[in-house]
């Protein structure tokens, strides 16, 4: 993981990651608070590059091993991670786009919230969370073979609570207006969102 970092923290924009366990519904929320905020030019939902192919489960950008591990040699991603056997990335624009000020939201592992903080000079933090036998359901309604094993995945141990320290938790159960009319407001600047000093 990781996109080389400056030695100040990238701003003035925000950087608002969604994060939670598999099954949550993450990227769900994500696609409709994307609908919802689509008039607004200042907020703006990357594609994430992954090796593995599209499903109707996720939208992301199809990408294979060797071109990932190409393109992460020349810097075309802003920052990238392994999870599940897979690799995950986020394109270098994104970096503009919060140096021009605007907000950008994506879906990230929980494990790289950490360094997410010290690399960017405003960053807020969704928890998506469900009760474990919803994760189990959602995942196994999938079908998704390239999701491996369904208890490991739910299982997989994430950051303690104070590394983590999400900004704002959306259970994401029942009403699906609901969650997204929260992560909308967490997006807009409803959630508590650290500072630092941008550059």
């Amino acid at each position: 993981m990781a996109a080389g970092a400056g030695t100040g923290l990238i701003g003035p924009g925000r950087l608002v990651v969604v994060v939670g366990p598999s099954g949550a519904g993450k990227d769900t929320l994500i696609a409709c608070a994307r609908v919802r905020l689509a008039g607004d030019p200042t907020i703006v939902f990357p594609l994430r590059i992954v090796t593995r192919t599209a499903s109707a489960a996720e939208d992301h950008q199809i990408i294979s091993d060797r071109d990932f591990a190409t393109a992460a040699e020349a810097g075309a991603f802003a920052l990238w991670w392994e999870a599940h056997g897979l690799k995950y990335a986020l394109p270098a624009g994104i970096d503009d786009d919060i140096r021009a000020g605007r907000t950008v939201v994506c879906n990230v592992s929980r494990g790289i919230v950490g360094w997410l903080r010290r690399r960017y000079a405003r960053v807020g933090v969704v928890l998506v969370t469900a009760p474990t036998e919803v994760l189990t359901t959602r995942l196994a309604a999938r079908g998704r073979a390239s999701d491996g094993d369904i208890a490991q995945r739910i299982g997989r141990t994430a950051p303690p609570d104070a590394e983590l320290s999400p900004d704002h938790v959306i259970e994401n159960v029942g009403d699906l207006e609901h969650g997204t009319a929260n992560l909308v407001a967490a997006i807009s600047g409803a959630a508590k969102l650290r500072g630092g000093e941008a550059v």
